[in-house]
C-alpha cells in the first residue's frame, strides 16, 4: 500500500501560507489580503488597517485549518501503519503543496481578483507577481522531483516485499 500523498501536501499548502501571512505581510509589511487595486482597503488608514487585519487574521486561521488537518491526517495515517516514506517523498510534498500555494494565490489574488500584489508599497509592480509566480513553479517543480526521486516508498513495517 503507499503511503498518503494528502499529508504532506496539506502541510505544504498551510506552511506556505504561513510564510506569506508572515513574511509578506506582517514582517516585510509589502502587502496586506485586501491591498489591491480592485477596490482594496488602504493600508495607510487607521479603518483599511483594521479591515486588513482582521483578513489577515482570517487568512491565517485558514491556514492554520490546513496545517491541523495535515497533522490529523499524518496521525491518522501512522496510527494505520501507512507512514513510512523516505524523507525525500514527505518534504517533496511539502515543497509542492508550498509551490501550489503560490502558484494558485498568485494567479487567483494577484492576477484575477486583484485584491492584492506582492508588493503593494510600490505600486504593485508586475515584476513582483511573476517573480512569486516563478517561484512557486520552482517549488512545484522540484518538490515533485524529490518525491519521485524516493522511488518506491520503504516497505511499511509487516508488509511483504
Amino acid at each position: 500500500m503507499a503511503p498518503p500523498r494528502a499529508p504532506a501536501f496539506l502541510f505544504g499548502l498551510g506552511l506556505g501560507g504561513f510564510i506569506d501571512g508572515i513574511v509578506l505581510h506582517q514582517v516585510l509589511q509589502w502587502h496586506h489580503l485586501l491591498t489591491g487595486d480592485n477596490g482594496g482597503e488602504p493600508s495607510d488608514t487607521v479603518a483599511g488597517l483594521e479591515a486588513n487585519t482582521l483578513a489577515d487574521g482570517f487568512f491565517h486561521l485558514a491556514t492554520w485549518v490546513l496545517v491541523v488537518l495535515a497533522m490529523i491526517l499524518t496521525v491518522s495515517a501512522w496510527r494505520a501503519g501507512r507512514l513510512a516514506p523516505p524523507w525525500r517523498f514527505h518534504w517533496g510534498l511539502v515543497l509542492a503543496g508550498w509551490g501550489a500555494f503560490n502558484v494558485v494565490e498568485g494567479l487567483v489574488d494577484h492576477q484575477l481578483l486583484g485584491i492584492h500584489h506582492v508588493r503593494d508599497d510600490l505600486g504593485a509592480p508586475l515584476g513582483w507577481d511573476l517573480g512569486f509566480l516563478a517561484f512557486g513553479a520552482l517549488l512545484v517543480a522540484a518538490g515533485v522531483a524529490l518525491s519521485r526521486s524516493a522511488g518506491r516508498a520503504a516497505p511499511l513495517p509487516g508488509s511483504a516485499r
